[in-house]
């Protein structure tokens, strides 16, 4: 039954993502943006933490469990080590990976003009 709630939770994401992009203007890179955010957000009051328990490893592989990775480990730190341990957070295991994504995203966004 995991295995069933895995696939049906990462193909929901999925689809959700296909009628966003199928109904609206808006691109691939604004809303996987919007999922990591909507991940981070679930994950702020806990909520992603039990989809994880009810779902299984199929939380852990769609966009949304990015978001999820950066504000745990964020907020695991800011526990033990307050303000300053929200940026240490970000750097903590896999979120190191996304964080420095995001962050050479940003600075390449600064830097260079996009082509028409």
């Amino acid at each position: 039954m995991t295995y069933l709630n895995s696939f049906l939770f990462a193909g929901f994401v999925c689809l959700i993502g296909q009628i966003i992009l199928d109904n609206t203007k808006l691109t691939a890179g604004h809303i996987t943006s919007m999922f990591v955010v909507i991940g981070a957000l679930l994950d702020t009051f806990s909520i992603y933490d039990e989809i994880i328990k009810y779902v299984g490893g199929g939380a852990l592989v769609p966009i949304t469990s990015f978001g999820h990775s950066l504000i745990h480990g964020a907020l695991s730190k800011a526990n033990d080590f307050g303000v300053i341990g929200l940026i240490m957070g970000m750097f903590d295991l896999t979120a190191a990976g996304i964080t420095s994504a995001i962050i050479f995203t940003f600075v390449f966004t600064l830097t260079f003009n996009p082509k028409d």
